[in-house]
């Protein structure tokens, strides 16, 4: 499907789940072909692609046991459609039957009157019999909504914890600000409360604030004039774990879109810091980033477009005290807030980011100086890039070892900390944090 009926939600999500599931876009890449859309059919037409999503395999499953017989591929738009209705008709409030009607009358706009009839007998028979699909669903993974790949392997790595990670996963992620040290916090604040937003401050990072309602960065009173960023809690732990003195000459090895790099000049405003990506327009994110929160010409960071695991085509040969490994990663530990990434990754990705991961540390490694410190980050809950990594990279590093972290949040692990999604209101994260011996 390419073109959304004017003003139509239910269509505009259909062309973003297409974007999704066909053309294997971020939700925020698939999400712009519907900009002309009025703002609240759009917003509605989002609500309802995150809802859809989330429940994917689970929508998809009572859809089978409702439909009479299996639809073709080229009518996938009206299998989607059906995931809609059944979607409102279960985890929305609204009224049942405008959903139902308004969902069926969208199949004529579509120019498939035929499929009008079998959406409505669906939907229809859903409504009927809510509670007993709900109950015979409730015996089958297809109730988690993760695919079988991703849910196996929580399973596997997390035998005592994986229906916890599964169920906060399908919780959408508040919003959470880092306040920028350079400006009052009081004000900082103030000027979102007066503008009628709620504010809770995190329980232990000074500098993590919850607003509600969530809202688009262009509402937030302060956030043009640099007061503060979007940035989850879990990832405003990274700057305090490299321990930075002004003196220090860091790496931010995976930089963009630059939350954490931003961060790092927010506390240490003295290092000589070195800034990498691969991609040129994500850096330009990070400059961007850097402008509106004023750190740009104080600190003057050395921005560069390289692979960091390339490090002839970048590295002067002067030695790093700190390097910060934002490595990539499945993003798993980031479901709540994108929950196409379920769909969006396979068995085949993990391994390809292990390989990444492993051979980014081992150029990285040399680069630091004795007694210098490394941490490792990924927004990942899996074994295979997390602890495991990073045993397997200490059994072939004699000058490294792992530094215990005596911290508030997360799992200890073998070689670091694991932070479960929705832990202390936290996305899913893995720190590690290594130091040179040698």
């Amino acid at each position: 499907m390419s073109k959304t009926h004017p003003d139509n939600a239910r269509l505009a999500a259909l062309v973003i789940l297409a974007g999704v599931l066909d053309d294997h876009k971020n939700l925020a890449d698939a999400d712009s072909e519907s900009r002309q859309q009025s703002p609240r059919n759009r917003a509605y037409a989002k609500h309802l692609t995150y809802g859809v999503l989330r429940w994917l395999s689970a929508l998809e499953w009572i859809s089978s046991q409702l439909l009479r017989k299996p639809l073709r591929r080229k009518d996938r738009d009206i299998q989607r459609l059906i995931l809609i209705g059944l979607f409102e008709l279960w985890h929305d409030g609204g009224a049942d039957h405008a959903a139902t009607h308004e969902t069926a009358e969208c199949a004529k706009k579509l120019k498939k009157p035929w499929a009008v009839p079998v959406i409505n007998a669906v939907l229809r028979r859903f409504q009927r019999e809510k509670t007993e699909w709900i109950d015979r669903l409730d015996n089958r993974d297809e109730r988690f909504a993760h695919p079988a790949w991703l849910l196996s392997t929580l399973k596997d790595d997390w035998p005592e914890h994986w229906q916890q990670i599964a169920s906060a996963n399908q919780q959408a992620g508040a919003l959470w600000l880092r306040l920028n040290r350079r400006f009052d916090a009081a004000e900082s604040i103030a000027g979102l409360t007066d503008a009628g937003f709620s504010i809770d401050r995190h329980a232990t990072l000074e500098d993590a604030v919850k607003v509600s309602p969530a809202a688009g960065v262009a509402q937030l009173p302060g956030f043009s004039e640099g007061r503060f960023s979007v940035q989850d809690p879990a990832a405003q732990l990274a700057a305090g774990l490299l321990k930075l003195e002004k003196h220090h000459v860091v790496l931010d090895a995976c930089a963009a879109p630059g939350g954490k790099t931003c961060h790092i000049l927010e506390r240490a405003p003295g290092v000589n810091l070195t800034v990498l990506d691969q991609s040129k327009s994500r850096l330009r994110q990070v400059e961007e980033n850097l402008d509106r929160l004023g750190l740009r010409n104080d600190t003057m960071p050395r921005l560069m477009v390289a692979d960091a695991a390339e490090t002839d085509s970048w590295w002067d040969g002067e030695p790093f005290d700190r390097v910060l490994l934002d490595a990539p990663c499945t993003a798993t530990g980031v479901i709540r807030r994108h929950p196409e990434i379920k769909w969006l990754r396979s068995r085949n990705q993990l391994q390809k980011a292990v390989a990444m991961q492993a051979r980014l540390l081992d150029r990285l490694w040399p680069l630091l100086k004795p007694g210098g410190i490394l941490v490792y980050a990924t927004c990942s809950e899996l074994r295979l890039e997390n602890n495991l990594q990073i045993q397997a990279f200490l059994e072939k590093s004699p000058d490294a070892q792992s530094n215990d972290l005596d911290v508030f949040w997360g799992q200890n692990v073998e070689c670091g900390r694991q932070i479960f999604p929705g832990e202390q209101e936290m996305d899913g994260f893995f720190y590690a944090r290594l130091q040179k011996t040698l």
